[in-house]
């Protein structure tokens, strides 16, 4: 089942999507509720017809990097170091995105106040349907009702310079995250299963029309259940949260080969520019780079003399 939200003379709906088509849900319906087997109320509407939205409004977006070919090749292009640290072998590491910043498959993504080097993020993410703490691999795939395409909008400089400080990216990360084009629920994308757990799906990545990345959704070095299981560890995982397995591998993103051919080729994004990426299974997604606001001055840090009480 493909599940989608949509604008349709001047209301916002989710539907089914069939075909060509798009069946309005019950009022009240969420995309996540629809995913265990609500049937549509209302008649098709051509998809030509309506402005796709994100699928879901996620209550938390959780970022994972699971690929270590995407680790390596960033490394090496943000932070000047070779390899991949052994910290990350340890868990499926992530840090939590802004879920204010999502956007739809095909809106227009504005260049972060302050940056120069805009960078997309080709990833797949898993959408949390049951809610659970301390669960298993075993048990977590129950938990995950469906998934979607995850592109991660980077602001590369801000994000080199603000990780300086030890903490994971904010305002590097803080601008854009787009979801689409449906959430498509798990049972769909079973066939595409291999022997060890993982979902084999052909991923590309497209800058202008020319393809810039190519992998395999299935060289993630954990399974979706097994970043669910870490996600839940001592806290709670509940419906709606949305879990992005990293930036794939092979030119996944810009910063992947500006790393591994030592030079920004292709270059940074700037407006104008098309980014489009298609995950098999699931659809594609494609945005456009439009200018975006100047950063509104702030002072640096005022040094203090440490008075005490």
């Amino acid at each position: 089942m493909r599940i989608a939200t949509y604008l349709h003379e001047g209301r916002r709906c989710h539907g089914i999507v069939e075909d060509d088509t798009v069946r309005a849900l019950p009022e009240g319906t969420s995309p996540v509720q629809a995913a265990y087997g609500t049937r549509p109320v209302g008649p098709p509407v051509p998809l030509a017809d309506v402005r796709l939205l994100a699928p879901l409004e996620p209550a938390t977006l959780r970022d994972f990097v699971t690929f270590e070919e995407h680790v390596e090749g960033v490394r090496r292009s943000v932070d000047g170091v070779g390899g991949v640290p052994e910290a990350w072998y340890d868990a499926p590491t992530f840090y939590f995105t802004n879920p204010y910043a999502v956007i739809g498959p095909y809106d227009d993504v504005p260049v972060p106040p302050g940056s120069s080097l805009l960078d997309f993020e080709l990833e797949v993410a898993a959408v949390i349907g049951r809610e659970g703490r301390d669960l298993t691999p075993e048990r977590a795939r129950d938990h995950i009702v469906g998934y979607t395409i995850l592109n991660d909008w980077s602001a590369r400089d801000l994000q080199s310079r603000e990780m300086q400080v030890r903490l994971g990216p904010c305002k590097g990360k803080d601008t854009a995250a787009t979801l689409g084009p449906y959430l498509v629920t798990a049972d769909e994308l079973e066939p595409y299963r291999d022997g060890d757990g993982f979902l084999r799906l052909a991923l590309t990545a497209a800058v202008n029309g020319e393809v810039v990345g190519e992998d395999l959704l299935s060289n993630m070095s954990w399974t979706f259940e097994e970043m669910a299981a870490y996600a839940s560890r001592g806290t709670l995982v509940r419906p709606g949260d949305v879990l992005g397995s990293g930036t794939c591998g092979n030119g996944g993103c810009l910063a992947e080969l500006w790393g591994v051919r030592g030079e920004q080729s292709p270059p940074p994004l700037k407006p104008g520019d098309t980014v489009t990426l298609t995950v098999e299974g699931i659809g594609t997604v494609s945005n456009t780079v439009v200018a975006g606001a100047d950063p509104v001055p702030l002072p640096t840090a005022r040094l203090r003399r440490r008075e005490r009480p």
